[in-house]
């Protein structure tokens, strides 16, 4: 991990720095070769965020410290890979010593170190900076999952913490639909940590983006490293996505939601899931308020959607707040999603004339 080499240094941008520097400013072991060691250790976590306690038995440092210290990490092994693809473009710097420091003995100068080192081998760092970004999210999120190094099988955790240069037999093929499927759970789990950490509570866009700061500078964009995650996991891509869609709209923030819609490829699919959650947000402004308008209203609908209402769980909405002509611009938008011959299509236009009646005000 300390062989960086000289165009690794010279394509540290400021992030980049900022975040060795924070390496710098925590414990000592934290900033020494003992790198790897310590992912290791954390590799080993039960299944949840260890406490603090824990991380300064077996890292030695604070989990507030454990949390920055693995976003370092992902920052250096992105800028090793960065340095990789660029080596070829770049040319190695002239050493040039002026005639008067030539009998000047002392330490090896830090250029002259990085052009000994070897080059890194890129899918290594790739394999690493995988199980650094899952670290990352455990630790940022408090999650409790599975033990992070089961996501991998068997060669790919013999893979890890090998000298980064070196060639090791790495995971390809296939994967079994087991650890697809766990290692799917953990990245939907990540999306709905950050939607709830970004949104949760959140009034305003201040809020939500004080929401995305953390004691050391501007968070991750974690749907955006999730969906990259998934792709390198054999994980669907677009089920990251549309999960993401979901989360937003479940926390009310329809507006961030139908720009996130663009991203999804299977949009019948979604539409469909966004149908369930126009239900449950129906389901709480008529069954749950108990209003007289609402029950009257209730009476009056056909009865499969009366049916189909009362099944829906209100419980799952982080947010019940949402203005009803804003649910009525999300039932419009499932009925431009879903196929005119499918089979939720005639649902879903109950649900926009049950919606505008519920806008309507009361006589």
């Amino acid at each position: 991990m300390r062989s960086v080499n000289v165009r690794s240094a010279l394509l540290l941008g400021p992030q980049d720095c900022t975040a060795i520097n924070r390496v710098k400013h925590l414990p000592e072991k934290a900033a020494d070769t003992s790198v790897q060691l310590d992912l290791k250790r954390a590799g080993a976590w039960v299944g949840k965020a260890p406490k603090d306690r824990l991380c300064r038995r077996d890292v030695g440092m604070s989990d507030t410290a454990m949390t920055s210290f693995l976003g370092c990490c992902l920052d250096l092994l992105q800028t090793l890979m960065e340095a990789d693809v660029n080596r070829d473009e770049m040319q190695a710097p002239v050493l040039d010593t002026e005639d008067a420091w030539l009998s000047v003995e002392g330490p090896i100068s830090i250029v002259e170190l990085a052009l000994e080192q070897k080059h890194i081998h890129y899918p290594l760092v790739e394999h690493h900076s995988l199980l650094c970004s899952v670290l990352y999210a455990v630790m940022r999120f408090s999650l409790k999952i599975v033990k992070p190094l089961s996501l991998f099988d068997s060669k790919g955790k013999n893979a890890f913490f090998k000298d980064l240069t070196s060639i090791q037999l790495l995971p390809s093929g296939e994967m079994d639909p087991n650890f697809i499927s766990v290692r799917q759970q953990f990245l939907l789990k990540v999306v709905s940590a950050a939607v709830q950490a970004q949104h949760s509570g959140a009034k305003d866009k201040d809020s939500s983006e004080e929401a995305m700061t953390t004691p050391f500078g501007k968070d991750q964009d974690w749907p955006v490293l999730a969906v990259d995650l998934a792709h390198h996991l054999q994980v669907s891509e677009d089920v990251v996505r549309r999960h993401y869609v979901g989360e937003l709209y479940n926390h009310g923030v329809d507006h961030l939601g139908e720009e996130a819609i663009l991203q999804v490829h299977d949009k019948e699919v979604l539409a469909s899931q966004l149908l369930v959650l126009t239900g449950q947000r129906l389901a709480h402004a008529l069954l749950h308020t108990q209003t007289k308008e609402g029950m009257e209203l209730l009476a009056r609908l056909p009865p499969t959607l009366c049916t189909w209402l009362k099944a829906m769980d209100p419980q799952d909405l982080q947010n019940t707040e949402v203005p009803i002509a804003t649910t009525t611009k999300l039932v419009n938008k499932v009925i431009e999603l879903l196929p005119e011959k499918h089979g939720q299509y005639s649902l879903a236009l109950h649900l926009i004339e049950a919606v505008e009646a519920i806008s309507l005000p009361s006589s």
